[in-house]
């Protein structure tokens, strides 16, 4: 008799917050777990364009959101603690994870810096009730790595997901199929997977505006409202994944690239060159995914090896590499002292998949012409080889054009992949 599939979605509670406060804790020997006080990660808190990353329980009391302003944060608690983000010690805190998480299944799927899924359908034998190991592997992650997580199990990704969402921190949740009517569908329409602010708005002018009136409501009409992502939200309301969809994204959610240099960099002209080879490799990552973002950041390591990090809060999500680069180097205008750099970083995050962005009454002529630009030279590059088109700035810079990161193998297995979903790409039109 098969097995039943069982999928398991692990998530770290406000992971950001959570990795600082016990790199300060058990390294640094800080006596304030930040955990347990009012705090966020959030960069300077003098940057006026500074937002929320992560947030603790006790900040979350004070209405504190992730994605607000740091100054909003800081009226609704005068007390607050802010420290900046660390994406070095993310990456490694994330690794650890993983590594854990592979003792025990050999399916691991890195969505996320702070989200995987691993299967273990077939495992009952091994370790007995799927629930009750799952409170002990959450035991283990708290008492080896030192932060909680959430465990959500399913018979699919989708499902298991969406259970690890349910209630948090620190618990276990199911969403078996027989189960999504009762556990699902009474929750906001806003909780479902890939429903972002403005899908959430058409959907509440639509009269839906819970998970199971969207599961309920004609999907013809939904399509005609919001197009193929209507559909595709339908169906995740039933528990319904698209393969396709996740597999694409599997490990690529967080989007980021960095590039330690040869020498000391002291010209800010040659530093946002590489910040332009950065942001390339960004966006095509971000294409290839059909993923956009909403939030920028960069760090910049000196020559003493002291790191600096800034972010901002774009308008409207993007995939646009002139948008990110545009965006990259006003933060380095703001951020950099004039000190020599070693190592120069970009990072990206809320991320969506929705194919609509929001214009000003300005921006969209010029984002309509850059977005099909980008896509265009995407498609030339996997028929024909990362250095088929390349920038005129990097003919003599002695720069690559496509730096940091993945190596150009991997980037082209993934560019090649979207371009055979997209039987062919884009026409001459």
């Amino acid at each position: 008799m098969k097995s039943r599939t069982v999928i398991f979605h692990i998530d770290v509670n406000s992971a950001f917050l959570s990795w600082s406060a016990c790199y300060r804790k058990n390294v640094l020997g800080e006596e304030v777990d930040l955990r347990t006080v009012p705090s966020i990660v959030g960069g300077n808190q003098e940057a006026r364009h500074g937002i929320v990353l992560a947030k603790s329980t006790p900040a979350k009391r004070y209405g504190i959101v992730t994605g607000e302003p740091i100054l909003t944060a800081k009226r609704k608690c005068p007390n607050l603690i802010v420290i900046p983000p660390d994406f070095h010690l993310y990456v490694e805190s994330s690794q650890a994870l993983i590594e854990l998480l592979r003792r025990y299944s050999e399916q691991v799927v890195q969505y996320s810096i702070d989200e995987a899924w691993a299967d273990f359908t077939g495992y009952e034998l091994l370790y007995g009730d799927m629930e009750s190991f799952a409170w002990k592997l959450k035991k283990q992650i708290r008492e080896e790595l030192g932060f909680t997580v959430n465990i959500g199990i399913s018979s699919n990704r989708l499902l298991a997901k969406m259970a690890g969402d349910l209630k948090k921190p620190d618990l276990v949740h199911t969403l078996f199929p027989e189960e999504i009517e009762e556990k699902l569908w009474p929750l906001p329409v806003e909780r479902l997977f890939l429903v972002g602010g403005s899908a959430a708005a058409k959907l509440h002018d639509l009269g839906i505006h819970t998970i199971g009136d969207l599961a309920r409501y004609d999907v013809n009409a939904l399509k005609a409202h919001l197009k193929k992502h209507g559909e595709v939200i339908w169906n995740y309301a039933w528990g319904r994944e698209e393969e396709e969809m996740l597999e694409a994204r599997e490990g690529n959610k967080v989007y980021g690239n960095s590039m330690t240099t040869p020498v000391n960099v002291t010209d800010a002209r040659y530093a946002k060159q590489l910040l332009l080879s950065l942001s390339e490799t960004v966006g095509m990552r971000l294409r290839a995914d059909q993923a956009r973002i909403s939030c920028v950041s960069i760090t910049l390591r000196d020559c003493e090896f002291s790191n600096r990090n800034r972010q901002t809060q774009l308008e409207s999500a993007t995939d646009v590499t002139e948008e990110i680069y545009e965006t990259a180097c006003r933060l380095f205008d703001e951020l950099w002292d004039g000190r020599p750099l070693r190592l120069i970083g970009i990072s990206t995050s809320r991320v969506s998949y929705e194919e609509y962005r929001q214009y000003n009454l300005f921006d969209q002529g010029r984002y309509d012409k850059l977005e099909k630009c980008n896509r265009a030279i995407d498609t030339i590059r996997s028929r024909f080889g990362e250095d088929a088109v390349m920038r005129a700035s990097f003919l003599k810079s002695g720069i690559s054009h496509t730096g940091g990161g993945l190596n150009k193998e991997k980037r082209a297995r993934t560019a090649g992949k979207r371009s055979s979903r997209e039987k062919g790409g884009y026409s001459d039109g």
